[in-house]
């Protein structure tokens, strides 16, 4: 099976899994406790003929089934819903707010593997050593520590003890230097940093502490087998059998990792947001749940499911692509 092909057929597989978790959301949405229309109007002096009249102007006196299916085929075409509560369609705000979370999950995925990738190769090289036992010591603290408490503790020391870093927000890099009253790009490029800096390493974190773990697992597991005793005998400098020969097997696993924990650095983005004070997408779906904005609430829920989904299919397809054993689909 070519990789066009299987691209294709893993994506029709989806399909069934994103009407599976939008079944699943829009009924557990509907009869979370609460009515959307009395939280809307709270604190007015409305009568139960204004409330009436509000549930039928979005359809929310009709039987679950009726919406549902109305919901799906304008998704289908395209249109996502209108969030009653802000007075705007969902695809509206989702595109106004995720720009900064992808900001915060690229950026902390950058710092995981670059730190992550180096630290567990030095540990594998070093096993048992004293830099082997410190980078395992500190890959556990990483692994056992939330998000949100490294967000708190990196505000704490370096925003309010030491005031090296801003403690809230972003600068978007989309933006223009002007609208910030920087000087030039130059500048705003370094802002961005500043601000991106204490968020990206609170949520890069634990997908440091995990890869870090794997990497130094894989490695040494490479650096016992056969192939790697045969260059050995054979004289190749150990340089090279880490680079060329160790290496390249051991970030298998690291890919699978990558792609897998796309999900848990979602669910971080949310807690990170908070404690960041970031108006991004994990905020909004917090907000969207507190209000009962259903039509919101599945709008995020579908968006955040097709970028898991997506993510998964693109590390499925580059295993593939470096381990040639891994066959697109074939049957052994």
């Amino acid at each position: 099976m070519g990789l066009l092909r299987y691209t294709t057929y893993r994506f029709i597989q989806a399909i069934p899994v994103l009407i599976g978790i939008s079944i699943l959301t829009f009924i557990l949405a509907n009869l979370t406790p609460g009515d959307p229309v009395r939280l809307m109007v709270q604190g007015q002096e409305v009568t139960p003929e204004q409330i009436e009249r509000i549930e039928a102007q979005y359809g929310l006196d009709r039987p679950l089934h009726e919406r549902y299916l109305d919901y799906m085929a304008g998704l289908v075409q395209g249109d996502m819903g209108y969030s009653f509560h802000r007075n705007r369609s969902v695809s509206e705000l989702i595109a106004s707010r995720i720009g900064p979370t992808l900001l915060l999950i690229l950026s902390a995925y950058v710092f995981a593997l670059i730190t992550s990738i180096p630290l567990g190769i030095l540990a594998a090289k070093r096993r048992n050593e004293p830099f082997d036992h410190v980078s395992r010591i500190i890959a556990l603290i990483g692994v056992s520590t939330p998000s949100f408490w490294i967000g708190i503790m990196l505000i704490l020391i370096f925003a309010v003890q030491l005031g090296w870093l801003p403690s809230a927000g972003l600068v978007y890099p989309w933006w223009s230097p002007e609208v910030y009253g920087h000087s030039g790009y130059l500048e705003h490029f370094y802002q961005t940093i500043r601000y991106l800096l204490l968020p990206m390493v609170a949520l890069g974190t634990l997908q440091m502490a995990t890869l870090m773990r794997v990497e130094r697992t894989q490695m040494i597991e490479s650096l016992q087998g056969e192939y790697v005793k045969l260059a050995r005998a054979y004289g190749v400098p150990e340089r090279t059998i880490l680079r060329k020969h160790a290496f390249q097997v051991a970030q298998l696993p690291i890919i699978t990792i990558v792609g897998l924990n796309l999900s848990t650095a979602l669910g971080g983005a949310v807690l990170t947001e908070f404690v960041f004070n970031i108006n991004g997408l994990g905020r909004l779906f917090y907000e969207a749940i507190i209000q009962l904005d259903y039509q919101l609430i599945m709008g995020i829920t579908m968006v955040i499911a097709t970028m898991f989904v997506i993510g998964v299919i693109i590390t499925d397809i580059a295993y593939a692509y470096i381990d040639p054993r891994v066959t697109y689909g074939e049957a052994e």
